[in-house]
């Protein structure tokens, strides 16, 4: 530990030395497991290790960056060499440089991200967790005759930044996942002919956090059995009900418009309307990196700039963008805190915990309200124009009768304008749950076109 803090601190200070007038130096090391069981048997069977740095230096206002596995005295100089040579030959942007001092800083309280039982996992009880999902999707109904497996996967990490201007974190991280995807295939009385195929998954920081195998097969294969008999329907204008999935899917598009790099390229449907109201009442999206155990949380960003939460849109209205330190100064406005990188390359804009907060109603009580319309579970395909807002997918999921799930349907598109669609948004459901960086709950749209046949 101390070693990758001394060895990230050295790099950055060799590169003032030899002309850089600002630089820092990201190091990630970590390792990971994956097994796939498929029809009980072993398919795949992966662990690795992996470190690696990254240095971007400054020179005035040229910039440049490099990345190496390579840990040796000889590689660290050569890295240092190739990137301050690098940024004598790159052209001049008066808005890159390291974050302002009063922005820099780790977040003060342990933020929950590691958890000692994922490092100590066995290969033996991690594929015996897989085929415990598996079976349990076979045993649910006997028209699961076939699965794509059940992958186990666990990783954890470190990671460290050092600037020029003194700043010194580091943070562990880890995570671990179940998840299997049955396929159902109808019975005699339909002719055998037809199959579908869902998934069910669950993520957790730690081992405890995992929901058990077997509910994790159960909910997959139920998900599977009543896609069976699936159709398409007559195009038509509907209400829409998005489950947590797609709802996500929808709320990554809004990450996009609203990233800083989209919005001062003018690239966004979003650019400009900052106090706007673009959404209905009901929506209200956070970007928050300091949730306990969050998959985008980290007591600092990848510039080095303090976690922080930030409200971007409140009852409707537009509050703020999201932005790393480049976009800000592009902007004119404060960075959120929201850089992120690899090793390689300069900082983007990323999530860290970007999410719909939940309302009032249930997922059941959103579905009743609904007299004819379309809960889409599934989304094939993307297209989406974040100059525009103008979104198409194609979609499945169960046909809405009468507030009450009435047969499967697929084949179908749904289309509309992401600004459009977030004004008729009139109802969020209470079940917001984090599988990832970005979250949604349920979500009804008052009316969007459904395209069939």
């Amino acid at each position: 530990m101390e070693e990758l803090q001394q060895l990230a601190m050295h790099i950055v200070e060799s590169a003032r030395k030899s002309g850089a007038t600002a630089a820092d130096c990201v190091i990630h090391e970590g390792n990971e497991f994956s097994t796939t069981i498929r029809c009980g048997e072993v398919e795949q069977l992966k662990e690795a290790g992996a470190k690696s740095l990254g240095l971007r230096v400054f020179l005035d206002h040229r910039t440049a960056s490099t990345y190496t596995s390579d840990f040796s005295r000889q590689g660290i100089e050569r890295l240092v060499a190739d990137a301050v040579a690098a940024s004598q030959v790159t052209s001049e942007d008066p808005c890159a440089g390291l974050p302002e001092p009063e922005v820099v800083g780790q977040y003060p309280e342990d933020l929950d991200l590691f958890s000692e039982d994922v490092t100590h996992l066995e290969a033996r009880s991690m594929m015996d967790l897989a085929r415990r999902a598996e079976q349990a999707a076979f045993a649910f109904d006997p028209r699961i005759q076939n699965s794509e497996g059940s992958t186990f996967d666990a990783v954890y990490g470190r990671k460290i930044l050092a600037t020029s201007e003194g700043f010194l974190g580091d943070y562990r991280r880890s995570s671990c996942s179940l998840s299997v995807v049955p396929i159902a295939v109808s019975g005699p009385e339909a002719g055998g002919q037809g199959m579908q195929r869902d998934y069910w998954y669950s993520i957790s920081r730690s081992l405890a956090g995992l929901e058990p195998p077997e509910e994790i097969g159960r909910k997959a294969a139920e998900r599977a059995v009543r896609r069976l008999g699936a159709r398409k329907v007559a195009t038509c204008r509907v209400p829409v009900v998005f489950d947590q999935r797609t709802a996500r899917s929808i709320l990554g598009s809004l990450f996009e418009a609203l990233s800083g790099e989209s919005i001062y390229r003018r690239a966004s449907f979003l650019a400009g309307k900052l106090g706007e109201t673009v959404a209905s009442e009901a929506v209200t999206i956070v970007d928050d990196g300091t949730l306990r155990g969050g998959f985008g949380s980290s007591p600092f960003d990848d510039e080095g700039v303090r976690t922080g939460r930030t409200i971007v849109i409140e009852r409707g209205v537009l509050k703020s963008y999201l932005l790393n330190c480049y976009t800000a100064r592009k902007l004119g406005l404060k960075t959120t805190g929201n850089a992120g990188r690899g090793v390689a390359g300069n900082p983007g804009v990323r999530p860290k915990n970007f999410f719909l907060e939940p309302g009032p109603e249930s997922p059941e009580e959103i579905i009743g309200s609904v007299e004819n319309g379309f809960y889409i579970t599934e989304f094939m395909g993307f297209g989406f124009n974040a100059v525009t807002g103008d979104l198409s997918y194609g979609a499945a999921g169960l046909w809405i009768e009468n507030g009450e799930l009435a047969y499967p349907v697929q084949e179908v598109t749904i289309a509309g304008n992401l600004l459009e669609m977030l004004r008729a948004i009139t109802q969020v459901g209470n079940d917001l749950e984090f599988r990832g960086a970005i979250a949604a709950p349920t979500v009804k749209v008052a009316e969007m076109t459904v395209a069939g046949q």
